[in-house]
Formats: structure tokens, sequence, C-alpha cells
């Protein structure tokens, strides 16, 4: 306060004592903006130390992935076959090599296949005047149009009978073609008393030659090529037309069979063979039952490959009988076949699978999926590429912690002029890099081998710079590709490795950050307080250099009322007098 004069309060009514209290306030304001600096500047220490942070937790992380996943045991697997449809892959650890697989014979199924035309056919009889075409028992449905017998238009409909298909081509033809039906080998036969039959034409709309297997012969009768009716699959079992007929079933319509020792129930009543074949599959009995249109039969596969067998028995009525599964009734088992092959031309070896793996192979971690009989080498190497792409974001993290603590550390001068960073006073993180750098050069105790410090891999330091970079590539390529093995002892070693070096100190150092941005924080909390109170104390000494100057400026106003009143009565005496 001492610059600031106050004089003639009353001779000057119009003094300006409120800007000489925003200057005395602002006077003693000047340790709060101080504060404030001072708040302002761990503000600023507090952003760097958390970015700092997050580099640190990132190389952190680096090094965790170099040590997580089997990166320097992964393998890679390729084949000298170009396109090849085998498939392979390998285990992390598989041995390096060339492997050549001469493949003789593949795996195959086992297969019960059913006796054929296990259906009744169309009819029991002759006679099809009671058969409508919507309703036969064939491998797909008929189709309503026409079709064509020696250039004649057949028309047909879903609701005519089998009989008036027949007569409909007699007409059409003139009477020169006649159709019928026999029964004993559920066929139909069409005959020409002219000559030569020709059927169909390239505007046919039915299927119906098709779908009763008549085709051209050049001759004056044609037959069907085989039985023409099939199972319903989708009506009831004992409605599904099985030439056998179903015995032994209890009151109920209920039986049971075996396949490979699970127990299949059904109702022949109530379930349909599309069901029953549903529920052979999924009931865990290891094959897949399926159903063969064209033939009319029934076949059963093993889902594993392999010289396996395939049991099956009826225990309650006689449906695998009636299907023509059973030996004795004319069901054929074919063998699986097992895989043979040789390795490297060693002797011949067998697998139950087309999947060669290490147990029949011996070669642990390969597994080669094959398809076809020929000879193939498979090749086994290391992972390079995820490997130094590890390595990389290793150096990429490590260089930016480098860096940021070199960017804001630094202390630069220029003449007289002298530029510091916001962390040039933390000699502390200042000695983070150099401890780092110290670090990652050391040798790594402990680790025999070809790779014990990083100058083994190729990796050194640029210069004075204390970045990393890959300074020989080749020589790092090799060590990958030749001794993963020793590289992955240098990372990894437990306890003395490169990666448990580094992330241990690299703990401690984001623990003291940590710690240093609680100091700050606590630091700029008690700014608060200390600013608070300033500001506390402004205000009422604010508040009491108001009042004092009111209280002068009031006294001036009534020193200048006194001294007009004692103006005007001396001089208006004086001017009586």
């Amino acid at each position: 306060m001492a610059g600031i004069q106050i004089s003639g309060l009353v001779a000057n009514s119009a003094f300006d004592w409120k800007s000489v209290v925003d200057q005395l306030i602002a006077a003693d304001t000047i340790p709060v903006t101080n504060l404030q600096k001072q708040q302002s500047t761990n503000n600023d220490k507090i952003t760097a130390l958390a970015s700092l942070s997050t580099s640190l937790t990132d190389l952190q992380d680096s090094l965790q992935n170099l040590r997580a996943g089997n990166i320097f045991s992964g393998r890679t697997v390729s084949s000298d076959t170009a396109n090849t449809t085998w498939t392979s892959s390998s285990s992390s650890g598989a041995p390096i090599g060339t492997y050549t697989f001469d493949v003789q014979d593949l795996a195959t199924s086992a297969k019960i296949t059913g006796k054929s035309n296990i259906s009744q056919g169309l009819n029991s009889t002759n006679t099809v005047t009671g058969l409508t075409i919507a309703n036969l028992n064939t491998a797909v449905p008929i189709s309503a149009g026409v079709f064509t017998v020696n250039g004649a238009q057949v028309n047909i409909a879903t609701t005519d009978s089998l009989d008036a298909v027949f007569q409909n081509i007699s007409t059409a033809t003139g009477g020169d073609v006649t159709a019928s039906y026999d029964s004993s080998t559920d066929t139909i036969n069409l005959t020409s008393a002219s000559g030569q039959v020709m059927l169909g034409a390239a505007n046919d709309s039915s299927n119906f030659l098709q779908v009763m297997k008549l085709a051209n012969n050049g001759g004056a009768s044609i037959t069907s090529s085989a039985p023409i009716g099939t199972l319903k699959l989708a009506a009831h079992i004992a409605d599904a037309g099985l030439a056998t007929p179903l015995t032994g079933l209890d009151a109920s319509g209920n039986g049971s069979f075996t396949i490979n020792g699970v127990t299949i129930n059904y109702n022949a009543n109530t379930g349909s063979l599309s069901a029953l074949i549903s529920t052979i599959n999924q009931a865990g009995a290891g094959v897949t039952a399926s159903y063969d249109t064209a033939n009319d039969r029934i076949a059963l596969v093993n889902n594993s490959t392999g010289d396996i067998g395939i049991g099956l028995a009826d225990t309650t009525g006689n449906l695998l009988a009636s299907l023509g599964l059973t030996t004795a009734a004319g069901g054929a088992f074919a063998r699986g076949s097992n895989a043979q092959f040789t390795v490297n031309g060693g002797p011949l070896l067998s697998s139950m699978s087309n999947t060669l793996d290490g147990s029949v192979t011996g070669i642990t971690g390969l597994s080669v999926t094959v398809n076809s009989k020929t000879t193939q080498s498979v090749s086994v190497g290391s992972d390079t590429a995820t490997m130094q792409s590890a390595i990389q974001d290793f150096i990429t993290k490590f260089n930016a912690v480098q860096s940021f603590i070199a960017t804001n550390t630094k202390i630069t001068s220029t003449g007289t002029n002298v530029t510091t960073s916001i962390l040039s006073d933390n000699r502390e993180v200042g000695s983070w890099a150099s401890q780092l750098q110290s670090l990652a050069f050391d040798a790594v105790t402990g680790v025999t081998g070809t790779v014990q410090r990083l100058d083994n891999l190729g990796i050194g330091f640029t210069g004075t710079t204390g970045q990393l970079s890959i300074t020989n590539s080749d020589q790092l390529a090799a060590a990958l590709a030749n001794h993963p093995d020793d590289v992955q002892k240098f990372f990894v070693t437990a306890n003395t490795g490169f990666v448990s070096k580094l992330f241990g100190y690299l703990t401690n150092i984001v623990g003291n950050d940590s710690s240093q941005q609680s100091t700050l924080t606590k630091a700029n909390s008690d700014i608060d307080t200390q600013v608070a109170t300033l500001q506390s104390r402004l205000a009422d000494e604010r508040t009491q250099l108001t009042n004092a100057f009111i209280a002068m400026q009031d006294a001036q106003s009534k020193a200048n009322s006194q001294s007009q009143y004692l103006t005007s009565t001396f001089f208006n005496n004086k001017t009586s007098s």
C-alpha cells in the first residue's frame, strides 16, 4: 500500500476511492495468483504423468503379449502341392521339419445296405381302377399336365385314376398304344400295335413318364426300368407300404430294436418312417440312416471311418427285418477300411481316420487330414510373422516411453535463455528412461543358448537416442526361424527372463508415477484451501476499505457543508457592514 497516496479529500470531492480499493485489493491478490499458477503447473504435471503412466502400461501389455499365447512356440504348416485339398494344422511346439506323406488307401465308413424294393409296390393286383394319381406311393409326386406318346399329347390330372390315364393313352394314340400294370414286378408296360413306341416331347409339362421309369428303347414295347412303388415315409409305419408285414408288436403297436447297443423304440400305429430315421440319426448310435427312393431301400452308414462294425437286432417286433436291414432279410454289410500311408518313406502305417495325427504318426502336434491317394510333403515351421509382430510392438511401445520422457524432461539453452519442460525438475522420471535402457541392453542371466541379449536378435539402440530398432533384420529372421526355443527362453524364462525383468521394473515405476500424481493432487487440494482462505480475507478487506472510504466521503460531505456555511455567513456579514 506504500505506493498509493491519498490527499485533499475535502478539497477534491470527486476523488475515485473505488479505484483505490481495487488497487489495494489487486496488490494483496498477488499471493492468490501465485498459488493458482502453482496449481496450474501441478495440473500440467499430473496430465503429463498420467500420459506417461498410459505409455508405461502399454509397454507392460506388449511385454505380457510376448509371454502369452505361446507366441514363440507357434507353428505354421504348408504343403508342397499348389491348391492342395488336404488340410493341415499344428499345435504349439510341434517339431520343425518337412514330412512326406504317401497315402495309399483312404479310410472309409462301414455300411449296411438294405434289400431293394422293400415296399409293396403301387398295388397288390393288376387292376388299378381304384388308384388315384395324387395318392400313388411314388418317389416323387406326379404333376398334372400333358405328356407325349407317339407324338400324341395325353392329358393327366392328379384326380385321375391310373386306369383312366391308361385309357387316355389309348384314346390319344387311336388305340395303337395300350398300357397295363404288372403287380408281380410293380412295373408299367406300354405296347404299340403298329411298331415302335416313342415317348416324350420338349413341351411335356407332366413328369408321369419319368416317375413311372419309362424310357425309349427303340422297340414296340417299353417296360418300367425298375419297380415303381416306394415307401410312404410320412405315413404311419403300419401304413407305409412295407412288403414284409410287421409282426411281434404289442397290442398297441409298440416295438423296439438296437443299433450298436442303443435301444430305439417306435410305435407302428402313430410314428412315421421319416420320424424313425430322424430318431436313429439322433440316438447316439454312431450311424446315419437314409432312404434311397430310386432303389427303394434303407441304408445305415457309420459316422466314423475305419474297419469297425455295425451291430443291429430286432428286440420287439420285426421292423429291421421288414426294412431289409438284417442279414437274414437281405441286408448287406460292407466293411469300412483304414487309411494306409507312410511318412518319410518309413513303414506302412494305419489309421481308422483320414485325419493323420500324432497318435498314429508319432509327430506330436501335427495333424494332416487327407482326401486323396497321393504323395505330398508338409512343412512345419516357426510362426515368425507372429513372433516378429510381437517383438516390433514391444520396440514401438518402448520407444514411445523413451520419447515421452525425453520430450517432457528436456532442458534447452540458447545463449542466456534456458527453456525447460513440464517435468524438467523431476529427476526421478528422467532416471526411469536411463534405467529402462540399461535393463534392455543387459544380458539375461541364467539363460543358455544362442540368444542371451537383444543384440543377439539384431536389435540395438539407435545412436544415443535411447530408441530401439531392428539393426539386423536377417539376424532376427534367422533366430526366429532356426532357434525359436532359444528366443522363447530369453524372453519368457520365469523370474529371470527379459520380460519378467522389465515387467517388474515397470510395475514399480507405474506405482511411483501414480504416487506422484496423488501427491500433486493433494497439493492442489491444499492450494484450494489456501486460496479460499485468502479470498475470504480479501473479501473482508474490500468490505473494510469500502466502509472506511464511505465514512471518509461522508466526513468530506459534512466538511464541505460547514465550509459553505461559514463562507456564506462571513461573506454576508462583511457585505452588510
